[in-house]
């Protein structure tokens, strides 16, 4: 057949017909070849087990979990860590795994074909749940032994879900102990600006910033003090003036009245004392001591005016005695100086006081712009740990709760949703996909080989094989006459062809 030709579809049905026989026998010698491997390929179980990711009992708006890590992290994390040769490699000598090769196939060999055979499979969640977190996974075991492939799957789940409670509580006693940790540094930094602050407290005790209002107050008090005991100074001051002026007349009309000399009478020294009192009277009240005392002094002398005292005493012959002795009023005037001294010091020495309370005042207000810059840098550090630590207590108060639910297992968890299966019947091989694809397999080599000795076979079985090849057109063809010769039956059809330009014919066996 001329391989240049496009066939059509009647060429394809010829073609069957032809070949019919070796299709067939193709696809049944497939069919077995399926059917045999099904038989001999060794067998293969499948044992699965699902297991679900539990979110927390309580809330997270209540306890927040010190493990905030993504569970597809921690799932490939714990995944690495279980199919790892040392927790493998105790697995298949426990269960017995790979009794036949255990003895003549290296160890890491038979590790890592252990690891092939063992699937993990994190779950999707639903689209409409907009959940964000991890809703569970799926183990799934390979294994050429139905118990052996349950038995792996159930240790491989066992030891996710002890390893995913183990690395949860870990980190919850890590996270617990670091927050402990900075909890105390935080605390011995607290004190130690606890202590600098009350130092600094003691050491400008009174200049503090609160204290300036207060130091304001007071420095306004002592100075109204300060004048008030200037005016009671000033006022001492002229009674003692006035005291010693009394006195210095009484002291010079009593010796002079000792001597014999004296020109005055006791007239005179009536007027001398009612002058006095008009002094008096006009600077003090009528209560005033000094006033009751010139008063009294006044009416003794009218008395001895009137008895007649003077002249009994110039008579009397102990009189030098008792005239050597100062008269009540000078003796007055010399108590009352003393007294208007004594208060005259007082009043000093409270000024002195009140002045010197002064400049300390004055020293703390005017030192209170630099005080109360240091404090507020103090108190500002000090309020920073203290936030800190509170906040520290807090995050410890916090982890210790996540802590303890962590170890009640109220936290989040996996949790075995399916255990593992025994499995009835094998995987692999199945026999429906065995002898389909012997099947398929055999009709496609009988196809293709079919195709194969199609494009090879030269032969002319039709008008249009004849005009593609020779280029020539056909004026009849002669059907194949059946003869009663032997070999008049191995004859072939024979094509008449002529040119039309030269009117010559030929014969050509089909």
């Amino acid at each position: 057949m001329a391989v240049q030709r496009q066939l059509e579809f009647h060429d394809y049905v010829r073609i069957l017909r032809r070949r019919w026989a070796l299709i067939l026998l193709l696809t049944v010698v497939g069919t077995g070849v399926g059917y045999t491997m099904f038989r001999v390929l060794p067998k293969q179980y499948v044992s699965m087990t699902s297991v679900l990711v539990q979110q927390p009992t309580v809330p997270t708006d209540y306890v927040k979990p010190v493990v905030t890590d993504d569970t597809n992290q921690r799932l490939a994390a714990m995944k690495q860590q279980i199919l790892s040769r040392t927790r493998l490699e105790p697995l298949i000598h426990d269960l017995g795994l790979y009794r036949k090769d255990i003895d003549r196939v290296p160890m890491e060999d038979l590790v890592a074909r252990l690891q092939s055979a063992v699937k993990v499979d994190p779950v999707q969640a639903m689209a409409e749940t907009q959940a964000h977190h991890l809703p569970g996974f799926n183990i799934t075991v390979t294994f050429d032994d139905a118990r052996q492939a349950q038995q792996i799957c159930s240790n491989v789940t066992s030891m996710f879900i002890s390893r995913d409670s183990q690395l949860r509580q870990e980190q919850a006693n890590q996270t617990t102990q670091f927050v402990q940790k900075q909890l105390d540094d935080a605390k011995a930094k607290l004190d130690e600006m606890d202590n600098r602050l009350a130092a600094f407290k003691r050491r400008y005790l009174g200049s503090l910033p609160d204290q300036e209002q207060a130091n304001l107050n007071l420095l306004m008090n002592l100075t109204t003090q300060l004048e008030a005991s200037t005016q009671a100074l000033s006022r001492a001051q002229q009674d003692k003036s006035f005291a010693e002026s009394m006195l210095a007349q009484q002291l010079t009309s009593w010796q002079a009245s000792q001597k014999g000399n004296n020109p005055q009478t006791l007239q005179q020294q009536l007027a001398d004392l009612q002058s006095q009192l008009s002094l008096a009277q006009a600077k003090y009240t009528d209560n005033h001591p000094d006033v009751i005392k010139l008063k009294n002094d006044i009416e003794a002398v009218n008395k001895k005016i009137a008895d007649g005292s003077s002249l009994k005493g110039q008579d009397d012959p102990g009189a030098g005695s008792q005239a050597a002795i100062e008269p009540p009023s000078i003796q007055q005037y010399r108590a009352q100086i003393h007294q208007l001294e004594q208060t005259i010091k007082d009043r000093q020495n409270e000024q002195s006081e009140i002045q010197k309370q002064i400049g300390i005042y004055q020293a703390r207000v005017q030192s209170s712009p630099d005080v109360e810059e240091q404090y507020k840098e103090l108190t500002r550090d000090h309020q920073t740990a203290l936030d800190f630590y509170n906040k520290l207590l807090g995050m410890r108060d916090q982890s210790s709760m996540a802590n303890d639910l962590q170890r009640r297992q109220e936290g989040e968890q996996f949790a075995i949703l399916d255990p593992a299966n025994l499995p009835d019947r094998p995987s692999f091989p199945k026999l429906t996909y065995c002898l389909g694809g012997g099947f398929g397999g055999g009709l496609a080599l009988g196809l293709g080989l079919c195709m194969l000795l199609e494009m090879q076979d030269s032969s002319l079985r039709s008008d249009k094989d004849v005009e593609f090849t020779l280029r020539l057109p056909v004026l009849a063809m002669i059907p194949r006459v059946e003869c009663s010769r032997p070999k008049a039956r191995q004859g072939k059809n024979e094509l008449l062809l002529t040119d039309s330009s030269t009117s010559r014919g030929m014969r050509v066996r089909v």
